[in-house]
């Protein structure tokens, strides 16, 4: 008489074994989850006001939604710049650009960027050749290394 064993023991894990493994695998991702979106709903400041950021605030400030209240300078003055692209001649906006780091110093260590994103646009639009022709050496040559990065 042969005694019968469980074959579920010999072949392998049974399914109370994985389920369990599952769940230590997914237990901790969702308490660290649910723990930083709990502190992101705490008001931090002090203040009583309901400025509180949620997950979702986060996502449309990294998206440039809606919710995007805050923004540095120098993204605002590019962005207005680069729209001012659009309706004027690159000679124009480098003259604002200028006018801008004038009026507002702080912004001198964002022209380069600034000046690169212009030029680089400033190809796109007109050309290699003819947005090279407003090169001048505003925040030293920057504009012109945008224009010739955005050729290569």
């Amino acid at each position: 008489m042969k005694h019968s064993t469980n074959q579920q023991t010999r072949r392998g894990q049974g399914p109370a074994r994985r389920v369990g493994r599952t769940l230590a695998l997914v237990l901790p991702v969702l308490l660290v989850l649910s723990g930083t979106l709990a502190v992101t709903r705490v008001n931090w400041t002090g203040s009583p006001s309901n400025s509180v950021l949620t997950a979702s605030d986060a996502i449309d400030d990294a998206k440039g939604g809606a919710a995007a209240v805050h923004r540095a300078p120098q993204d605002v003055l590019r962005d207005r710049l680069l729209t001012e692209l659009q309706e004027e001649n690159p000679g124009v906006v480098l003259t604002h650009l200028q006018q801008a780091v004038a009026e507002r110093p702080s912004l001198a260590e964002h022209c380069v960027s600034i000046a690169r994103a212009l030029g680089r646009a400033a190809a796109r639009v007109y050309g290699p050749t003819r947005a090279q022709s407003y090169a001048r050496p505003v925040c030293d040559t920057s504009f012109a290394s945008g224009v010739v990065a955005a050729q290569g």
